[in-house]
């Protein structure tokens, strides 16, 4: 009878193991097919406003990325013999460019800048389905666009990329150092399978290996849009300012840390700056003035006009700058 009962019990503990290890093969199955859908989210293909609801005057352009795929792209100009720089902008993953506007409204009147904001493929008015090879091909299109442009003083192209956008904006600084002269990140992740726990999702931890981890990421070859910024960050050779919101909900704080220490290791020109109100979607309203001043001084410093004389002396070391706190440099 006890060796019935026995028996009976290691029958019930099999099932359930085996239960247990087909759904997680199920389980990362689906994961691996439906991928795209948990790192893209482009939403409608229809913008809600375009840039002349807030009084902004813009031109629609239409490129073609290196392998065909028509990209859209809305190209804001201060005014017609705008000197400032030039902000090209890469957004998140969710949502298309018209849901940014607010934000680069008050980043053209704040930096007195021009700015290009580009539809990766799949996201607004674009063709394509997103990936990260193809964003990445987007993403230089928009560059070799503006750097053939005449109206604008190509020397002083600025990358500014938010989460995913980070991603974006570092590889292509990192492949074009001489025709990015700057790099601005906020809120951005060190890889994909980093953010795998963050998100939610179950068994994740010993399956997908991130930075500073021990598991063994089995799974991480299967990974098609990785987006390690982590291994990108220490190969840019361009200044580098972060931006981190220490209430940030959805990408941990620490991960942009780990970014600038990975990129002040060789950069000498890194500034990581934070600001202990903002969070992922609100910083530059939550941080006030001090978030765009911020900007405003490392453009200055890292990318001035031909017509100004460059100072050697850092303007974060200035009367200017010492009310802005929480920044670190190499």
């Amino acid at each position: 009878m006890v060796s019935y009962a026995k028996g009976r019990l290691y029958r019930v503990v099999c099932m359930v193991v085996v239960g247990m290890a087909l759904l997680l093969v199920v389980g990362m199955a689906l994961l691996v097919v439906f991928q795209e859908n948990l790192v893209y989210a482009p939403g409608t293909k229809s913008y809600p406003i375009t840039p002349a609801h807030l009084s902004l005057k813009y031109e629609d352009v239409w490129l073609r990325s290196s392998d065909g795929v028509r990209l859209h792209a809305w190209f804001i100009k201060l005014c017609p013999d705008c000197p400032g720089p030039t902000i090209l902008f890469f957004q998140a993953n969710a949502g298309n460019i018209a849901h940014r506007l607010g934000m680069v409204s008050m980043m053209m009147q704040r930096l007195q800048c021009n700015v290009f904001m580009l539809s990766y493929r799949g996201y607004g008015a674009s063709d394509g389905y997103p990936s990260q090879h193809g964003i990445t091909m987007d993403a230089q299109a928009a560059l070799d666009h503006l750097y053939q442009r005449i109206d604008i003083d190509t020397s002083r192209i600025v990358v500014f990329g938010r989460c995913l956008g980070g991603a974006v904006g570092a590889v292509l600084t990192k492949n074009n150092p001489d025709k990015v002269a700057a790099l601005i990140l906020e809120g951005t992740f060190t890889s994909i399978p980093d953010m795998v726990g963050v998100i939610g999702l179950p068994f994740p931890k010993w399956i997908f290996g991130g930075s500073g981890s021990n598991a063994p990421g089995i799974f991480n070859s299967l990974v098609r849009s990785p987006w390690s910024t982590i291994d990108i960050v220490g190969e840019i050779t361009q200044p580098i300012l972060f931006l981190s919101g220490l209430q940030d909900e959805m990408v941990p704080p620490f991960q942009m840390q780990m970014l600038y220490a990975k990129a002040a290791a060789r950069n000498r020109r890194c500034i990581f700056v934070e600001f202990p109100t903002g969070m992922h979607l609100n910083i530059w309203r939550a941080s006030g003035p001090r978030f765009w001043k911020t900007i405003r001084l490392f453009v200055k410093q890292n990318v001035p006009e031909k017509t100004e004389i460059q100072s050697s002396h850092n303007d974060y070391d200035s009367e200017e700058a010492r009310w802005i706190t929480g920044i670190k440099t190499f």
